[in-house]
């Protein structure tokens, strides 16, 4: 505190100099005893532009190559790999224009600094240059829009038939997931149903929506496309899963969607990063309130004979007793009625102990 106390002192008293020089000179100014000098603050300005520039151009290169791995994690996705090559091939084209146009402006800062009797060159007007560098950075920018437009369609366009479907609600501040049972389809949900027992809503009176289940972790399997639907429950969120490249909005009322396919299982990357306590993460990106930095979840990737063995262990929303009941009270108090074919067919579930198990190739994009 007294470090930082001393230095918000130091502050004021060169903002206070600073003032009391600048009405110094409007004084001068004002009753006519001004005369502007220049002289060697303006050679030293003009040498430092140069400084400025060669050690900000050396501290820059030197983070970015300690900290190249750290922005740059592995690909872990068949699509990633192009996004990579866009994204390089997009930053090594504005870093080169970068570089140049930064190194011409400290340099001519040090060339063309002021100089007693030199007179800038006024250059009124020339057609051909004018027209270089608006086609020549017109066309480089279309290319890189029209690269990024096809990539951006491929993996937000439908999703391959036999597509594993997995849907994604953000809320403030956890992820709900959810996967489609014996029957593959995704159950129909309700934001007034939502309650203590039912987080995303299940309208249970949907026979789709009774053998759907929730998981505390995210599956999929490697190797197979992998659709993800993404919903919000409150306010603005993101799927970000950086070793996928994979980046989403959830937005509120508008349902969205990224596929995708894994080519390492978690066990893998762990043995390529030489880290044992390695997992694949999906986080929000985008700050969406005070406790954003907890909204997390995990993210496993298995080889595929192992996802089927987890999927079939999972328990149906049917064989969830406390959203039986909950979602019963709930649909009558929302005025939704009774529950609709629940009672059939819930109880047939529950009688025969079924649990959602089904072939990869079963499996379909809603």
């Amino acid at each position: 505190m007294t470090a930082l106390t001393i230095l918000l002192v130091l502050v004021l008293l060169l903002v206070v100099f600073g003032l009391l020089f600048r009405l110094q000179i409007l004084t001068s100014i004002f009753s006519g005893t001004y005369v502007r000098e220049i002289g060697m603050s303006n050679r030293i300005n003009a040498v430092l532009m140069l400084v400025f520039m060669v050690v900000g151009g050396a501290a820059f290169f030197w983070s970015f190559s300690e900290n190249f791995n750290k922005m740059n994690p592995p690909v872990a996705s068949i699509h990633g790999h192009a996004m990579e090559r866009m994204f390089w091939t997009t930053m090594t084209v504005i870093g080169i224009a970068f570089v140049l146009t930064q190194a011409l402006l400290f340099v001519y800062s040090y060339k063309y600094q002021h100089k007693e009797g030199r007179r800038a060159y006024f250059f009124a007007h020339n057609n051909t240059i004018e027209v270089v560098w608006t086609i020549i950075p017109a066309i480089v920018m279309a290319s890189l829009i029209f690269a990024g437009w096809k990539a951006w369609t491929r993996i937000t366009g439908p999703a391959p038939k036999d597509s594993v479907v997995v849907e994604l609600m953000g809320k403030q501040f956890n992820w709900l997931v959810r996967y489609p049972g014996r029957d593959m389809k995704l159950g129909v949900i309700n934001y007034r149903l939502i309650d203590a027992s039912n987080d995303f809503g299940f309208d249970l009176s949907d026979k789709a929506a009774l053998d759907d289940f929730t998981s505390t972790e995210i599956h999929v399997p490697k190797g197979h496309p992998v659709l993800i639907k993404i919903r919000s429950r409150d306010v603005l969120h993101a799927v970000y899963m950086p070793h996928f490249r994979v980046q989403m909005y959830a937005v509120p009322g508008m349902p969205t969607r990224f596929w995708f396919t894994p080519t390492m299982t978690t066990d893998e990357m762990r043995a390529h990063l030489g880290n044992p306590k390695f997992d694949y993460e999906l986080a929000c990106n985008q700050i969406c309130g005070a406790s954003h930095f907890a909204m997390k979840a995990k993210l496993i990737v298995d080889e595929p004979d192992d996802y089927q063995a987890w999927y079939a262990k999972q328990s149906p929303n049917s064989a969830n007793a406390d959203m039986m009941a909950s979602y019963k009270q709930t649909s009558q108090n929302a005025g939704l009625g009774k529950g609709g074919s629940l009672g059939a067919k819930a109880a047939a579930i529950e009688e025969t102990g079924e649990t959602p198990a089904a072939p990869l190739s079963a499996q379909t994009a809603m």
